[in-house]
């Protein structure tokens, strides 16, 4: 069936998805199926960051033979580290040759969106099968009308706390309040079990957690058309916030990258921390006693609601986009389709048991968030999340800020006492304004 025939056949879709989730189902695998005839002799490359769980890697890989087995096209896949892959992507980018496809971070793409295949075909037909995207996937992958990237998944962060010590502390469960979550990383310092959150320069942790700190006090890198605006009283309230909570927080968070916190977590350093489900993950798989009972004792939660009065949380992204360069563009669309059709995504969000959340929402409804109910609140995250660029929105200006960690640093001078609230949010207006000059 022609793509054309096939997209005007899927309208049925959005149908498909407000009914129960078995004949919803039903739909979708009835509908016609969009494909991409590889081009003669294809072969991929796939660059994407190391796995920070095993069974993400290796359903991964294990779906990319099913779908060399189906097409004949081999993909070869490298793995390199999140704080590695932004400057191996963007050294492919600039010269012209490397990769065909990313699996990259955030906003990543818009980098460098006129270096990207246009997706907005392979876009739209997913989403009329599948429910639809998440706003924050829009954000992210759409430059000027067209999609430049798709979104495999967000490795939705949380509060990941330890039950008995919050319990020990005077608390039953993590406050939805700024004040009530602050006087509580006190009492958990008082009682030598303290909090930590990263603020080295933690692409995944230090941004996530820096950005919501932020935003639930009403600060705002740029405002809606994105003018500079990060030097705000606002931004002041929540650097005051930072200055308070550091003191409380476990020594040596000033150099933690991604898995520093995983570390001190399962180490029994800190109580509570805010990351991905991979520490929970790796508590329960471990064939140690010791970890098992940390993992029994693990809960999650979401950030407090600050005065905005609405969730202002930042879920690290996971998007995947083709360089024009590639010789193979057919091959390249069609591997991304196959990879988040129904029957593969499925496997591989189990696979992971949690660490990815979906950008489709038909898969709200996928029992691994319901099977074990501590992977509950990972759920939800794509539907709470806002996105670096906001209240602005993706581009250049927002991506060239993240990589450059002007909110992370700024939280990180202020909580430090390095230099005030004031000197601190001054600085970061003047470094972000390198990047939003307009």
């Amino acid at each position: 069936m022609a793509r054309r025939e096939a997209l005007k056949a899927l309208g049925a879709g959005v149908l498909a998805a407000s009914l129960p989730p078995m004949l919803g189902r039903n739909a979708a695998a009835a509908a016609p199926q969009l494909s991409y005839p590889p081009e003669k002799g294809a072969h991929l490359r796939f660059l994407r960051w190391k796995r920070f769980v095993q069974g993400d890697e290796d359903q991964w890989l294990a779906s990319t033979r099913q779908f060399t087995e189906h097409t004949g096209v081999h993909v070869q896949v490298e793995s390199v580290s999140l704080e590695d892959l932004p400057s191996k992507a963007a050294m492919a980018a600039n010269v012209g040759a490397g990769p065909d496809i990313v699996m990259g971070s955030y906003g990543q793409p818009q980098l460098y969106p006129d270096k990207c295949l246009d997706l907005s075909e392979l876009a739209d037909y997913l989403a009329t099968k599948y429910g639809g995207w998440y706003d924050a996937v829009k954000a992210y992958c759409m430059s000027q009308g067209r999609w430049i990237a798709l979104g495999l998944a967000f490795p939705t962060s949380c509060v990941v706390y330890r039950e008995s010590m919050i319990k020990a502390a005077g608390f039953s469960t993590i406050p939805r309040d700024l004040d009530g979550f602050l006087k509580l990383c006190r009492a958990l310092s008082a009682r030598g079990t303290p909090a930590g959150f990263a603020l080295g320069n933690a692409i995944g942790d230090g941004t996530t957690w820096c950005h919501w700190l932020v935003w639930s006090h009403g600060g705002k890198l740029v405002d809606e058309s994105g003018r500079v605006t990060i030097n705000s009283k606002q931004t002041i309230a929540a650097l005051e916030y930072a200055r308070e909570l550091y003191p409380k927080l476990v020594p040596g968070t000033l150099s933690w990258l991604d898995p520093s916190n995983n570390k001190a977590f399962l180490a029994g350093q800190v109580s509570l921390t805010y990351n991905g489900i991979s520490i929970y993950y790796a508590a329960k798989n471990s064939p140690d006693p010791a970890l098992k009972a940390i993992a029994a004792d693990t809960q999650h939660a979401h950030f407090p609601v600050g005065p905005v009065g609405r969730p202002t949380e930042l879920s690290p992204f996971a998007p995947a986009w083709v360089f024009k360069y590639t010789r193979y563009p057919n091959a390249a669309r069609e591997y991304l389709r196959f990879m988040l059709e129904r029957d593969r995504y499925e496997v591989w969000l189990k696979a992971a048991q949690g660490y990815f959340a979906q950008t489709l929402r038909a898969y709200e409804s996928d029992p691994i968030w319901t099977d074990d109910p501590k992977n509950t609140p990972f759920r939800d995250g794509p539907s709470m999340t806002l996105h670096p660029g906001y209240a602005g929105k993706e581009g250049v200006a927002s991506a060239s800020a993240v990589a450059d960690f002007v909110v992370v640093n700024m939280v990180a001078e202020a909580a430090t006492r390095e230099v005030t609230p004031q000197a601190a949010a001054a600085r970061a207006e003047v470094r972000a304004r390198r990047y939003y000059k307009a």
